[in-house]
């Protein structure tokens, strides 16, 4: 039975073959297109040809515990204004010998409200030792570590951390992504003096490509001449 099963998909990709091949087209046999964006915003990796992504919000390696609402590829989306300057930052890293790699770009409002009924939902404490062991889960909404509204919702907000490219492995920041908590801040004296410079060549490169710091999270960068400054966009990342 096993075996039968098996074969089932390769008799229907044969057939589809077939069923192209009659129709007389190429395009009958094409694999989709991507999704079509909305104006003035592009795929991180189409303009950014190197960068690394790890979608945090696709998998369930994430401060939820599960798959985020809204996120149905494991793909970055940044208006073209943000993913541009991003490209100068990492040409500028990878002079230095780093690449850089995102956690998160564009953020669907639908996701966000998924973090605020995660938020409210206190018997849900399955990633409290990992991503807030020192917060209360209770505190996480009215401290301002979960917020109704992002930045990134609006497009041009990124989460990213840079790779030693001799070594292929995460540079040392002192607390992972999204850890919520002190040692995430800029300017702590919670970490080490390499970590603490470590998160100044993220920081650097970035500033100098036009984007801000977000003084709680050392992952954190908003383009300051953000395109849409007012518009929190609900589009799924696909």
């Amino acid at each position: 039975m096993t075996g039968k099963l098996k074969t089932v998909p390769k008799i229907l990709t044969v057939l589809l073959l077939i069923s192209c091949l009659l129709s007389g087209t190429v395009k009958a046999c094409a694999a989709p297109a991507a999704p079509a964006l909305p104006d003035g915003f592009a795929y991180v990796a189409d303009v950014v040809p190197d960068v690394i992504l790890e979608i945090r919000y696709y998998s369930t390696y994430n401060f939820l515990g599960v798959r985020v609402d809204d996120y149905l590829s494991p793909v970055a989306i940044l208006t073209e204004e943000a993913a541009a300057a991003l490209k100068q930052a990492g040409d500028a890293l990878r002079k230095q010998g780093y690449a850089v790699k995102v956690f998160d770009g564009y953020r669907p409002q639908g996701a966000v409200d998924h973090f605020v009924r995660w938020a409210e939902d206190e018997n849900d404490i399955l990633t409290k030792e990992y991503f807030y062991p020192d917060i209360e889960k209770n505190r996480l909404f009215p401290d301002g570590y979960i917020a109704a509204r992002s930045g990134h919702s609006r497009g041009s907000t990124v989460d990213l951390t840079i790779i030693d490219m001799m070594t292929g492995k995460e540079v040392d920041m002192g607390s992972p992504f999204d850890f919520f908590g002190l040692s995430s801040h800029h300017g702590t004296s919670l970490i080490t003096d390499e970590q603490a410079n470590n998160r100044l060549i993220l920081k650097n490169a970035m500033e100098d490509a036009g984007f801000r710091p977000y003084s709680e999270e050392w992952w954190h960068y908003s383009l300051i001449n953000e395109p849409f400054p007012d518009t929190y966009f609900e589009f799924p990342v696909r």
